[in-house]
């Protein structure tokens, strides 16, 4: 009995490991006749494993879907992967996920070994966790989204924007990428008849879903049409300027979350954002630390002098009041 149930295990792992397997190659890896492996496989459909099998000489085993969730067979390092994820990844903004992988996590840790249970442990103990996400989207929405992009079907929804107005969307769905501690949607606007980017929290999805739709092809690599999107084109004022400085020292302040850098030679780059406001486009800039050229928008420029007669003149203030004197040309001006 002993030697059947690991058997039982092997095979399930085996089934676990690859999608298609046929009869022989089980066989071969259990060291047991295909008789053996058809009877075992019937032991674990009696389990609750749904096993699919294939008749004929091209036929073999796959391991599907069923309607409950069998026991999963997980070796040390998948087991340790899982917990420190469920530990560490509940604060990507989906609502209740951290409730949800606290259970999960409470009974995974009931029939962790000792010794992998120390391994968890170990890594909780000096691992701090960000704060969760300001935002958050429920997983009813985001399933109901999964969904239609899996199948291809058209998805209509309500819709705020930046500045909090509303509008009916019907689109094409096609990917949801994580970005910035954000959840996103990028579609295609069948109104508009071009590619947007949607914030997951903003959309109140309308059922049923439309038809079908034929794919189109992608703009760009999802993630990155996406990080362009949310770094720029979602703000009122949209800025590119040339920094003269290498690309990896910029990198370290214009990450993906606030802009997009490409590079135009060993000491030069060019660094696209965007602001709700030109201030803020000047500030950000400005802690480059870089000196640098602007390509546009033209009224940055004027921004740029008047952010720099403030701090020129806070700095002259500052230096008249007990510290250095500080002309405001000694500042100079981007």
């Amino acid at each position: 009995m002993l030697e059947t149930s690991a058997r039982l295990l092997r095979l399930l792992s085996l089934l676990q490991s690859r999608r298609d397997w046929t009869g022989p190659e089980l066989a071969g890896r259990l060291d047991v006749t295909a008789r053996t492996v058809r009877r075992d496989v019937e032991r674990l459909r009696a389990l609750g494993y749904p096993v699919h099998a294939t008749p004929g000489t091209a036929g073999g085993y796959r391991l599907g879907a069923g309607a409950a969730l069998p026991p999963l067979l997980l070796d040390d390092e998948e087991a340790v992967a899982v917990a420190l994820c469920l530990r560490t990844g509940a604060v990507g903004g989906v609502e209740g996920i951290e409730e949800t992988s606290a259970r999960a996590l409470t009974k995974l840790e009931q029939v962790l070994p000792s010794r992998l249970r120390h391994r968890v442990q170990a890594m909780q103990a000096v691992t701090v966790r960000p704060a969760p996400a300001a935002m958050t989207v429920s997983q009813e929405v985001l399933t109901v989204i999964g969904a239609a992009c899996r199948d291809r079907e058209q998805l209509r929804f309500d819709y705020l924007d930046h500045r909090g107005a509303g509008s009916r969307r019907t689109v094409e769905p096609y990917r949801l990428v994580h970005h910035g501690r954000r959840w996103y949607l990028l579609a295609f606007d069948t109104d508009r008849d071009d590619w947007r980017t949607f914030r997951v929290d903003r959309i109140e999805p309308k059922p049923p879903t439309g038809p079908r739709f034929a794919p189109r092809e992608l703009p760009d690599d999802a993630a990155s049409y996406v990080a362009a999107g949310v770094t720029s084109r979602a703000y009122r004022y949209q800025a590119r300027v040339v920094l003269h400085a290498p690309l990896d020292t910029i990198a370290a302040l214009a990450w993906s979350g606030f802009g997009r850098l490409a590079a135009l030679g060993p000491d030069t780059c060019e660094l696209t954002t965007g602001f709700e406001t030109l201030d803020a486009v000047a500030m950000f800039i400005g802690m480059t630390g870089a000196e640098f050229e602007v390509k546009e928008p033209p009224e940055l420029v004027a921004q740029l002098a008047a952010v720099s007669g403030r701090l020129a003149r806070a700095a002259h203030r500052g230096g008249a009041e007990g510290g250095a004197q500080v002309a405001p040309g000694d500042l100079g001006q981007p």
